[in-house]
Formats: structure tokens, sequence, C-alpha cells
């Protein structure tokens, strides 16, 4: 069987809503993103044998297949073919698990996986029909109640006993720890440069408990889930370069990590956003490994509560846990994530030299998506 290495990780930056990046169409901002990956590593676009994006709001300027027009507003060849994968807040891990199983396959050699996502153009929740729910449709809405993110997040903290406390610590040690990487230039090697922009909206270097203890609740009146303990929303685009190691020999460039082992599971639909438990349990029973043998683990921070979470069910050692902070500080472009989570995943091996890696994401409908990587060299 063949074997899935990434080759290459290439980010924008994370804008803020109405930031830096809101100006851009997504198609341009992905075809940015597309275009120095493809330049970056001296690759010919013609052998790109498919570019797998992942987005959540397809719709308005992010409807159409995004994955094909971004290719060829990228300057891609009309040969190259492009596709749009919706998987929620884990979209574009979802297109690095398609790429790379069409190479383990041996159906592909050379694929693109993507994402993108801007919020401040595309809001969350866009649609085209006239009121909510129509999404669901009438069989669904009579087995499951349509319950606000918001409201799981909330439910996700009482049910594993984390307090607004706890959570505010948590945000505060996000913007910590990803201001002092982005000090330490950490995200330098994953993020292209756009317009002279070269760091993350998000990082609030002067936030404190006393200042995050200030924000009111955003979602009921008593509740523990505020902005401030939320992820941003944010607008960004990231690529993943995957090949199989024999293609990448052959085109004299170097792989920096293989693909162990893929996940996806789902949970109660109600609550939403704890199936990155069972599946981050999945991964690692199919991986034959333990947690304790993950260097680097990058659990996505839709919100405090949910890592909290997940982090009272698996028992880590939480200086392995996004140590270079997670969507709280640095943003979450929601189908862009799971591709900038994996470049920063990438980066912080071959930092730190470690072996192993994993990235979970959870995801809307009660889904998540969990990946284990293995640093190469």
């Amino acid at each position: 069987m063949p074997q899935a290495v990434i080759v290459d990780a290439l980010r924008s930056p994370i804008g803020r809503r109405a930031g830096a990046l809101a100006h851009w169409h997504p198609v341009d901002l992905a075809a940015e993103v597309l275009s120095a990956l493809v330049a970056r590593n001296d690759l010919d676009p013609a052998l790109v044998e498919d570019v797998i994006m992942g987005c959540t709001m397809t719709v308005g300027e992010q409807a159409m297949n995004i994955g094909r027009n971004a290719a060829l507003a990228a300057g891609f060849p009309a040969s190259v073919p492009g596709t749009t994968v919706d998987r929620q807040c884990g979209s574009a891990q979802q297109a690095i698990h398609f790429a790379a199983q069409a190479v383990l396959s041996g159906a592909m050699e050379v694929v693109v996986a993507a994402g993108v996502e801007s919020m401040s153009r595309v809001p969350i929740g866009s649609t085209t029909d006239p009121g909510p729910g129509e999404a669901y449709g009438p069989r669904y809405l009579a087995r499951y109640e349509l319950v606000h993110q918001g409201l799981c997040a909330e439910e996700m903290g009482r049910r594993w006993g984390s307090t607004r406390e706890d959570m505010d610590s948590f945000a505060l040690s996000s913007h910590q720890r990803a201001a002092h990487a982005a000090s330490e230039g950490r995200f330098e090697r994953e993020m292209l440069l756009i317009e002279g922009i070269g760091s993350d909206e998000g990082i609030r270097r002067d936030t404190s408990l006393q200042k995050l203890a200030g924000l009111p609740p955003a979602f009921t009146e008593d509740g523990a889930v505020t902005a401030g303990n939320s992820s941003q929303i944010s607008d960004g685009a990231a690529a993943v370069l995957v090949m199989s190691e024999e293609r990448a020999s052959s085109l004299g460039l170097v792989p920096r990590a293989r693909f162990h082992t893929f996940a996806v599971a789902g949970d109660d639909p109600e609550l939403m956003l704890s199936a990155v438990i069972p599946a981050t349990r999945l991964v690692l029973a199919k991986a034959k490994l333990a947690l304790e043998d993950m260097d680097v683990i990058e659990v996505n921070e839709a919100f405090a509560s949910v890592v909290l979470a997940w982090a009272s069910e698996l028992h880590p050692d939480m200086s392995r846990v996004n140590p270079n902070g997670g969507a709280i500080a640095l943003g979450h472009p929601t189908g862009c994530s799971g591709a900038r989570i994996m470049a920063t995943l990438l980066c912080e091996l071959e930092r730190t030299g470690g072996r192993y890696g994993l990235q979970a994401i959870c995801e809307g409908g009660g889904l998540a998506n969990a990946t284990i990587i293995e640093r190469l060299g």
C-alpha cells in the first residue's frame, strides 16, 4: 500500500471578523494560499489530481463549488478538478482525510487538501432559505430538537463540571500561549504573508482573568459561556500538499510527515459538541497507541467547555494540548480550521522533535474527526 505523506502545509493569517482579510473574496483568499503552496514547492500545478476544499457555509460568495473556483482563480490548469466538502467545523480536516485516503488507495498521487471561510462576508448560519431550520427537514426535527451550539457549550460545561472560572482560565492560557508562540516566530513557517500581514489578529496579549470575568454570558443570563471563552469569528484559508511517498521522492520533495490513522465519530446531535471524545478514543484504538504516545495534541477550541470536557475524559498532559494556543486566541474560520490546525501541528512536531501528533475537531451535527500523523526525518 502506498504511504500518504504531507509535503507541505501553509495558511493565511487569521483575520478577525470585519478585520484585515474581510475585503478578500473567499475564492481569492483560498486561491492565494493554493498558488503560494505550489510555488513554494516548485510544483507544476498540472500535476495536482484534485483540490479538495473544506467550507462550512457554501452559500453566497462561497457557493457553486468554491474548491473548483479557487483552483481556477489560483491559475491552476482547467484540467485540475476541484470539489468542496462540508463536515461543518471539521470540513478541512475531512478534506485532508479524503486526500490522504485517495493516495493510500492508489487512486491518486498528488492532492491538495484545503479549507476556507470568510465569516465576515458569509456569516455563520447564512442560508438561501426564508427562515431557520429548513436545512433539517421535518423528519430530523421530529427526532431531534434543534439546539443552538452556544447552549450545547453550556451543557458541556454542566455535564463535565467546568465552571466559569475554569473556562476563563483556559481561555487566558490560550491567549498567553498564542502570544508566546507568535513572539518566538513559531507560526512563521506555516503562515503566508498577505498584504504584509504576518500575524493572527485575534491574539489578545493584554487580556487577564479580570477582563474575561467582566464579560457577560453570551447565550443564557446565568451561563458560563462568554465571547471570551469561545472561539472567535474569523476569516482564513489554509492548504496541505498530500502525496504518495514515491511521487514526492520522484519530484525531489522531502515529506515532512506521514498519515498514520484516521477516524470519524458521531455522538448525540442535540449535545452536538461531544463527539470529539469518542473520536479520540477511536483513532487511538485504531492506531494501537495511547494518548501518552502523542507528543503534540490539537483539540479545536470551539468553546473552552469542549476541551475541558474532553480533557476530563481522556486525562492528557495539558502541556501538550494546544501548546501554541487555539481557536479562542487564534480564531476559528470554520471551513479552514482543519487545515490551519494541521499546519500548526506539523510545525510544532518539527520544532520540538516529537514523533506523533493528534488532531481532533468537534463538528455540528454531533460529529468529530480525529487524525494521527507521524513526523518524518
